[in-house]
C-alpha cells in the first residue's frame, strides 16, 4: 500500500506523519506542492525522497480528509 511510506512515531517530529525513515513531514511536502514546487524540485531539495514518497503523501492527505468529520455550529 502506498501509505506504508508514511509513519508516525511519538519521538519523531512530535508524532506528526513523516515519510518513513526520514524526518520529512507530510505537511512539508504538501505545503511545498501547494506553493508550486514540482516533484523534481522536491527530489532535488530532499535527496532521500522518492517519487513514491511524494505520491504517498498525497494519498495520505486524501485519505485523512476523506475520513474527516465536519460539525456545523449554528449561532443563536
Amino acid at each position: 500500500m502506498q501509505t506504508d511510506r508514511i509513519e508516525t512515531k511519538a519521538g519523531v517530529m512530535l508524532g506528526k506523519p513523516v515519510v518513513a525513515g526520514t524526518r520529512i513531514p507530510v505537511e512539508l511536502i504538501l505545503r511545498k506542492l501547494g506553493e508550486g514546487a514540482t516533484t523534481a524540485d522536491l527530489l532535488s531539495a530532499y535527496p532521500r525522497l522518492t517519487e513514491h514518497d511524494i505520491h504517498a503523501c498525497l494519498v495520505y492527505a486524501a485519505n485523512t480528509i476523506a475520513h474527516e468529520e465536519t460539525l456545523s455550529l449554528e449561532s443563536a
